[in-house]
């Protein structure tokens, strides 16, 4: 372990976005709890954890002891009320519902964390803040997928966001290996708004039948050296964030971000990505 060790942390939600940041801060050294009731995404996350560990161990990104700890050392918890006072950081990481998002925060802070953070993408720290005890002690940490590879952290500072805690952020993304940007409190922020237009206007392009999705990525992928290609990347995101994403963004910001017919159907049919086998590539399920 390294110096970090004797830090800790949580997330809030075992899902896609949840194991990726437990995973990089247990690598780091520090002791994560995830707070995931839902028995099989637990087991699902463990799963994501060995595997991405064992991987990172054969290519010699981590050592024996990074690995070991990043595979068995996270613990999961079923209820926010289970995780110890008094944690370094707590991120949550749950759907982009505000209403959602507004209930668990509270119950985080009642914690009473030295640090809280949200890793929406889209939802408006400010509006967050208000169910938090100490809003100076809380603003946004938006990691990008997949966690472990992408080597950056948005920090997102509210009105009421201190320099304390925007500092306290930034050193601890950097303990992890991020690098990071800070923004102010704007709808979509930076990236999400750069991201989710190409994303949208690479799913009308789909369905005007300008293209395959395989040819659409393509292009992007080679002729603009972007790493993923922005249907596959949405996969991988999942069509239902992306499209609570769109909606919110539309509502905000206009009808540029309005969801394609596409997302939405496929969507209402349960094709939400990888995380499902479908979206608009097919992907392999774990056993």
């Amino acid at each position: 372990m390294n110096q970090r060790q004797s830090q800790n942390m949580a997330v809030i939600g075992g899902g896609t976005m949840g194991v990726g940041i437990a995973y990089v801060f247990a690598v780091a050294g520090w002791q994560v709890y995830v707070v995931e009731p839902d028995t099989q995404r637990s087991v699902t996350m463990q799963q994501t954890l060995q595997t991405a560990a064992a991987g990172g161990l054969k290519r010699g990104k981590l050592t024996p002891a990074q690995a070991e700890h990043a595979s068995e050392g996270v613990q999961r918890l079923a209820l926010v009320q289970d995780l110890p006072r008094f944690l370094d950081l707590v991120i949550e990481s749950i759907p982009e519902r505000l209403d959602l998002k507004t209930k668990v925060l509270a119950e985080v802070a009642q914690r009473q964390p030295r640090l809280m953070a949200s890793n929406t993408s889209a939802l408006s720290i400010n509006a967050l803040a208000k169910s938090v005890i100490d809003p100076s002690h809380f603003l946004g940490m938006h990691f990008f997928n997949p966690v472990w590879s992408l080597p950056m952290v948005e920090l997102i500072r509210g009105d009421q966001t201190s320099e304390e805690a925007l500092a306290m952020a930034r050193e601890f993304a950097q303990s992890t290996g991020k690098t990071t940007i800070t923004v102010r409190d704007v709808p979509g922020f930076a990236t999400s708004r750069l991201d989710l237009i190409a994303s949208l206007e690479a799913m009308r392009m789909l369905e005007d039948g300008v293209a395959s999705a395989e040819d659409i990525d393509h292009a992007l992928v080679t002729a603009y050296r972007h790493p993923m290609g922005p249907l596959r990347l949405s996969d991988i995101v999942g069509l239902d964030v992306r499209l609570d994403i769109a909606r919110h963004l539309c509502q905000a910001l206009g009808p540029r971000y309005a969801p394609p017919r596409i997302l939405e159907e496929m969507v209402a049919k349960g094709h939400l990505g990888q995380k499902t086998g479908q979206g608009f590539f097919a992907w392999p399920q774990p056993h």
